[in-house]
C-alpha cells in the first residue's frame, strides 16, 4: 500500500474504523515506513490532548444561545407600515421617473419609431440607449451602410 493512501486512512486506524484487511495493511505499512509512523505519533498526540480538554460548558450559555436564535415578536402594525412605505416608494419612484422623462409623443410614424423616440432622453448605458444603438445598427446594415 501507497504511503499517501495509508497516511488517509490513518485517522479511521486509530479510531478503528477500519475494516480487518486494511487494518493488516496499515499495521504491516506502519512496520517499514518512518514517515507514516511519525504521522500516527503526532496523530495519537493530538487525540490525546484534545481527550484532556475539559468537556464543560459555561453557565447559562445554552439559555444565551436561546435567547439570541429565537424571533423577536413583530406586530401587525410594523408590517402594515412596511408595506405602505413600499408602496409609497414605488408611487413616488414611478411620479418622479415620469417627470424626469416627460411623454411627448410624436407627430406621425409607426409604433415602433413612437417606441424609439421614447429612449432618446435616457441616461448613456441605460436599457433605451441600447435599444437606439441597436435599432441604428439594423438600420444601417438594411440600408448597405
Amino acid at each position: 500500500m501507497a504511503g499517501d493512501g495509508v497516511r488517509e486512512k490513518l485517522s479511521a486506524w486509530l479510531d478503528g474504523e477500519l475494516s480487518t484487511a486494511e487494518r493488516g495493511e496499515v499495521a504491516a505499512h506502519l512496520e517499514v515506513c518512518e514517515e507514516c509512523r511519525r504521522e500516527l505519533d503526532q496523530l495519537q498526540r493530538l487525540d490525546a490532548a484534545l481527550g484532556s480538554l475539559e468537556a464543560a460548558a459555561p453557565p447559562r450559555l445554552a439559555a444565551r444561545v436561546l435567547e439570541r436564535v429565537q424571533p423577536r415578536r413583530r406586530y401587525w402594525w410594523q408590517s402594515l407600515a412596511l408595506a405602505a412605505s413600499l408602496i409609497l416608494g414605488i408611487v413616488l419612484g414611478g411620479t418622479l421617473a415620469r417627470d424626469f422623462y416627460p411623454y411627448h409623443p410624436a407627430a406621425s410614424g409607426t409604433g415602433e419609431d413612437l417606441a424609439l423616440e421614447e429612449f432618446h432622453d435616457f441616461p448613456q448605458g441605460s436599457l433605451g440607449a441600447v435599444m437606439v444603438s441597436y435599432q441604428a445598427d439594423q438600420t444601417d446594415e438594411i440600408n448597405g451602410s
